[in-house]
């Protein structure tokens, strides 16, 4: 199949197909006399293992350490156990900073009026110069009840 039948049926663009292959994620393809690409079905069920790799977010590194294991029948279960519990780590810390971000944020919001005046707390952060965390500044700034 060419590249827009191998990216229909496994879900990842021809772009995308065209960059694994460059940095030899999947290995480089047959190609026909005018140069054209062919994927096998094989070709589209790695494509498909990577895609639903970076659906759960693993980075390319990962997926490229993922691919071998799955490749080799002989891998050690805990290995790739491994790789997936770092990457769980790394998204709880995600999660933990996107949450105290939307804190901030909501934070700042509820002691900005809204209305025709200028004053505006969540400009005056965004401009601050302070190296504190953005939560840590609005807990500072308006007290822990609140209040400007």
């Amino acid at each position: 199949m060419n590249i827009g039948q191998a990216a229909s049926a496994s879900g990842v663009s021809a772009k995308m197909i065209r960059y694994y292959e460059s940095i030899g994620l999947i290995p480089k393809t047959v190609r026909t006399e005018s140069g054209y690409r062919v994927y096998s079905h094989h070709d589209v069920h790695t494509l498909r293992f990577i895609r639903r790799a970076r659906d759960l977010g693993f980075s390319v590194e990962q997926i490229a350490e993922l691919v071998s294991l799955w490749r080799d029948r002989e891998r050690a279960s805990k290995d790739v156990k491994a790789i997936a519990l770092d990457h769980v780590h790394v998204l709880e810390r995600k999660i933990r900073e996107l949450q105290e971000m939307a804190s901030t944020l909501k934070h700042l919001a509820e002691h900005c009026h809204g209305d025709l005046r200028p004053h505006c707390p969540i400009i005056e952060e965004l401009a601050s110069e302070d190296s504190l965390p953005v939560h840590v500044k609005a807990d500072a700034k308006f007290g822990a009840i609140g209040k400007a």
